[in-house]
């Protein structure tokens, strides 16, 4: 029994290493996806030309100079080193390679004088100009324009003092090569790093005023909304005035505190009325102090006059047909008086989505379904795909925004989304009439999902208590 066990063990064990040495020798490395590759070849090519300069300064400290193998691979290290130093820490990088200039040219001071035929490249080497100039580029690239200044005064300062105030005689002069290409890689890097910065405080400049853009948008319609039902609010202030005037004459023999509370109840609303038309007075023009002029909404209705309501929805419909667009209306439901403010803003929703297919879909066709529920009103306005391409548009694009304000104004959700991949489109809204409980609010919600999803819901209204039932009761 036990011999079983320990070849099945065996058989087991054996099955595994050959499984695993087929892996081992059929791996495949997956190489590197680009973007890894061009995010670290820079680094890959500072680090050949560190070691070029490295290995260059040491060949010529060491033949030319005559300096020993250790100094020698000290300072090389040292100007190479400095050269990747700069990617990461430009300014100690400098010092760096300032420092091992001024090491190297005061090692091989000694040797220039005594070798009479021997030309050195003093004080500086060719690696160590080719190192401090790329060390001073990155510096000018990454800090402020004075510390790139102060950076190149010192380099003309250190190499003046090194051959024109110490001096050595049979070498080569580098000093002015060394000085003069210095001023121009500052001044490349200085440019660069301007037009950087420049191009990104206009991408700031752009976001920014993209935002302020959106904002103002949002205020133009929520001031246009306002202005639209600035006629219903004061209607109804209206009647609430006159009202409170003749409720007394309706009762025989009134008490006085009747009469003292109704003539209250009407100098408050006429002080209402009042300081509503003077505060929304202004919003409905954009010069107060000018005549108004007829409203440029695209409603075609002179400022003042009465708000549409769902009844010119069949007229809506019959002047858009004029303008070349095939609709039809279907009503759904009892028709039934609604409060002036979901009727308006029905009829706004209908009549912006209307002017959008006319606008962005020449040649489709639209369909608008008003459905009349008990708690509310839904309105959905589909339109084909366009039969040709649709004219730049001259609108602001405060379309949708309007439409959503409007809509969540009211306590209700809009959606607009393309239908499918034909190029159609459909505007869905759900305007709630019904007055909830406390604490329970309208939730669209297609039948058997889990959560909420604009894009699922057509139709399909819940309530909602957040605290006590967070799936809600359909309706």
């Amino acid at each position: 029994m036990k011999t079983g066990v320990r070849h099945v063990i065996v058989r087991h064990v054996l099955r595994r290493l050959r499984v695993l040495r087929e892996d081992l020798w059929t791996v495949r490395l997956d190489p590197l996806p680009p973007s890894v590759w061009v995010r670290w070849l820079p680094h890959g090519v500072v680090c050949l030309a560190a070691l070029g300069i490295g290995l260059g300064d040491m060949a010529q400290l060491q033949d030319s100079g005559q300096l020993s193998s250790g100094f020698a691979v000290l300072v090389g290290a040292a100007q190479g080193g400095a050269t990747v130093l700069a990617l990461r820490r430009p300014i100690p990088a400098w010092w760096l390679s300032i420092a091992a200039t001024v090491t190297e040219a005061v090692a091989v001071h000694s040797r220039l004088g005594a070798q009479a035929g021997e030309h050195f490249t003093w004080p500086w080497t060719g690696a160590g100009i080719t190192a401090h100039l790329f060390v001073l580029l990155l510096l000018s690239l990454r800090v402020r324009t004075r510390v790139s200044a102060e950076a190149l005064v010192l380099t003309a300062l250190v190499t003046y003092v090194l051959q024109e105030m110490w001096g050595a005689s049979t070498h080569s002069s580098t000093g002015e090569l060394a000085v003069c290409l210095s001023v121009v890689v500052v001044v490349l890097g200085i440019a660069v790093r301007g037009r950087r910065e420049a191009r990104a405080e206009l991408g700031r400049q752009t976001t920014m005023t993209a935002e302020e853009r959106a904002r103002r948008t949002l205020l133009e319609e929520r001031n246009r909304i306002a202005r639209e039902l600035h006629d219903v609010v004061a209607h109804h202030m209206s009647v609430i005035s006159i009202q409170a005037q003749v409720a007394p004459h309706l009762v025989e023999n009134p008490p006085d505190e009747l009469k003292e509370n109704l003539d209250g109840i009407r100098q408050n609303a006429l002080d209402a009325l009042t300081e509503l038309r003077r505060v929304l007075g202004v919003l409905r023009a954009e010069h107060p102090d000018r005549p108004e002029l007829p409203d440029q909404a695209g409603t075609g209705t002179a400022p003042h006059a009465p708000q549409p309501t769902l009844d010119r929805l069949p007229a809506l419909v019959e002047n858009t047909r004029a303008a070349g667009l095939t609709v039809t209306l279907d009503v759904v439901g009892k028709r039934r008086v609604l409060p002036p403010g979901v009727e308006l803003s029905v009829y706004r929703i209908v009549q912006e989505a209307l002017s959008n297919v006319l606008r962005h879909a020449p040649g489709a066709t639209a369909r608008v379904r008003l459905d009349y529920a008990p708690n509310g009103v839904t309105v959905r306005v589909l339109n084909s795909p366009p039969t040709r391409p649709a004219p730049p548009s001259q609108g602001a694009g405060h379309g949708l925004l309007g439409m959503r304000e409007r809509a969540t104004m009211l306590g209700g959700a809009m959606f607009a989304e393309p239908r499918g991949r034909d190029g159609g489109y459909e505007v869905y809204a759900f305007i709630p009439v019904a007055t909830l409980a406390d604490g329970l609010t309208y939730a669209h919600r297609a039948p058997g999902a889990t959560e909420a999803s604009p894009h699922e819901a057509r139709g399909h209204i819940v309530y909602v208590d957040p605290a006590t039932d967070p799936k809600g009761d359909t309706v």
